[in-house]
């Protein structure tokens, strides 16, 4: 089991970072919010968890153990793999996430790409009786994490390599094409890089 991995960060994409680790490179799966944190050059700590299967070995990355720890409990639920307890941490703090299970905001858990009325139920269901302590003080909506969709999404860009121009230019353009519900930060990120690609 790799728990962590410490080591200079050598390149980031859309959904992976990769760490060398003793001359080895690992490749990462983290969070936009994650990936907006970490700089190519510079050193990096991920809490981290390896997916096993028969044809892959799979490494999701986490800012903390915080979340990490929900990610890993999120997949004992009923039809939840990897990359749906990684997309319902990228559109919500664990903070947030224990809160809708324990409060049964079905509402908050559909947010997630993947994750239907059922599914949110299920989720519910199952894990609410072992999702932990739920923070005291807080209205309980589910929050989006790192602030604002704009904020994350330019700075995960930047992050990527883009200058904070090309970043303020796509977050503008991504802003337009939004009516209605806000999609997920993943979505919005996948929609700007698309738009620097083009530009390039």
């Amino acid at each position: 089991m790799i728990a962590s991995v410490r080591g200079v960060v050598t390149a980031t994409g859309p959904d992976q970072a990769v760490i060398e680790v003793g001359g080895v490179g690992l490749a990462v799966h983290c969070a936009p919010s994650t990936l907006a944190e970490l700089r190519v050059g510079q050193p990096a700590r991920l809490a981290t968890s390896l997916v096993v299967r028969e044809d892959s070995l799979t490494l999701y990355g986490f800012a903390d153990d915080d979340a990490k720890q929900l990610f890993e409990l999120l997949q004992t639920a009923s039809g939840v793999g990897p990359r749906l307890a990684q997309a319902v941490l990228a559109v919500h703090t664990p903070d947030a996430v224990r809160k809708a299970i324990a409060n049964a905001d079905t509402a908050a858990l559909t947010r997630v790409p993947g994750i239907g009325k059922k599914g949110a139920e299920r989720l519910v269901l199952e894990l609410r009786d072992r999702i932990g302590p739920v923070p005291v003080g807080a209205d309980g909506a589910a929050g989006v994490t790192g602030g604002s969709w704009p904020d994350q999404v330019r700075q995960a860009l930047v992050g990527l390599g883009w200058t904070a121009a090309q970043a303020d230019q796509a977050v503008a353009a991504v802003a337009e094409t939004v009516d209605g519900p806000t999609p997920p930060v993943p979505v919005l990120l996948k929609q700007a890089i698309r738009l620097l690609g083009r530009t390039r």
